[in-house]
């Protein structure tokens, strides 16, 4: 038989030389196609915490065909002149009752409270930290601007105090002083800027925003947080209309080691269940994983030891 006859699994992507002379691994599982994902966002944006849900499932079950890239669009520099006149917002303490009804839509768990306390001073503040992480590990970026939401979403910190962000990176086993002193010097102001040009180059107004791009330069923008299938929508417009074919979910034990802390309506979004299913699901699913079940603000959520 001669050495170039190959036999294929489908199943596995496995090929081989059918008379086991010479044998060669292909993953047929391996998009051939790549597009780029611009996720425009805000540490402080409340609407990007609520799409948290959708988008892990999204990057989860699609991420083999991008390449994702969050970039900083700067949502409050400060509360001078501040006005966001579509939310009725002119000063922090209208911004308690927004989130809390943002929250309440969602089901992201939203506190509000320090609004009326200790508010936020400036969201460049966690952007600048944000963009100095990303410039030594794009994951640790990533998981630093989740903790930084729980904190300021669900845990009623402000992350706009020097004191919670060193506190936060530190978390990740960096540095906290010495990324934060990075992030206040004039480097961490220049990142910054860097992403505000591009979130103007991209034509983005709004948060969360999301831009899919294709090889020949041609994207899709979805503004505001969607549901699963409008992501997917656009992705399979990216690909020329080729069809993306999603991976299987991971097991809620995988997920949650990887994460640390997930909230029921993320449990509910990734395996699609009801609010009063989660519980036993849970119970099931993390029986070799050491876990607490607490529940904030109304919402059982659960993290892991």
């Amino acid at each position: 038989m001669s050495k170039n006859n190959m036999i294929c699994d489908l199943t596995t992507g496995i090929c081989g030389e059918v008379d086991g002379e010479e044998m060669e691994m292909i993953d047929l599982t391996i998009p051939q196609k790549k597009v780029t994902l611009y996720y425009v966002t805000d540490p402080i944006c409340s609407h990007c915490w609520a799409l948290e849900p959708v988008l892990r499932r999204y990057e989860q079950q699609y991420g083999q065909y991008l390449q994702i890239h969050t970039v900083m669009g700067g949502l409050l520099e400060n509360w001078d002149g501040f006005a966001d006149v579509s939310n009725g917002i002119s000063s922090p303490a209208d911004v308690a009752g927004h989130w809390r009804e943002v929250g309440e839509h969602s089901r992201m768990p939203i506190d509000g409270s320090l609004w009326l306390t200790n508010p936020v001073q400036s969201s460049y503040v966690p952007s600048r930290v944000f963009k100095v992480i990303q410039q030594q590990d794009e994951n640790l970026a990533k998981t630093f601007l989740r903790r930084a939401r729980e904190a300021v979403f669900v845990f009623n910190q402000t992350i706009s105090d020097e004191i919670v962000l060193i506190d936060l990176v530190n978390g990740l086993g960096l540095d906290g002083e010495a990324i934060v002193k990075v992030a206040g010097s004039s480097t961490g102001q220049q990142l910054l800027e860097q992403d505000f040009a591009l979130s103007r180059s991209l034509g983005v107004r709004g948060f969360p925003t999301i831009i899919i791009v294709n090889e020949e330069n041609k994207g899709v923008k979805i503004v505001g947080a969607r549901p699963i299938e409008s992501y997917v929508k656009g992705l399979e417009q990216a690909l020329n209309n080729e069809t993306p074919l999603p991976k299987p979910v991971p097991s809620f034990a995988e997920l949650l080691s990887q994460e640390g802390m997930l909230f029921s309506k993320e449990i509910e979004i990734m395996y699609d269940l009801e609010q009063h299913e989660v519980n036993n699901f849970a119970e099931k699913q993390l029986s070799s994983l050491q876990y607490e079940a607490k529940e904030i603000l109304g919402e059982l959520y659960f993290e892991k030891k």
